[in-house]
């Protein structure tokens, strides 16, 4: 089971794991990584609700 937060789907693959390469390839990838760094550090201090998703297999 996924825990993602709604406008969080940039930053997960389908699987739930963080996407690390830009979605646009022409992005910076420095500047994309500090997004997912931050994205990543806004779990660990629990920022608003979640909504649970379960993917069905």
């Amino acid at each position: 089971m996924s825990i993602l937060r709604r406008g969080d789907e940039k930053f997960h693959y389908s699987d739930g794991s963080h996407r690390w390469v830009p979605p646009d390839p022409d992005d910076d990838q420095e500047a994309w990584a500090e997004q997912v760094r931050q994205h990543k550090y806004g779990h660990l201090r629990n920022e608003r609700p979640k909504v649970r998703l379960q993917r069905l297999v």
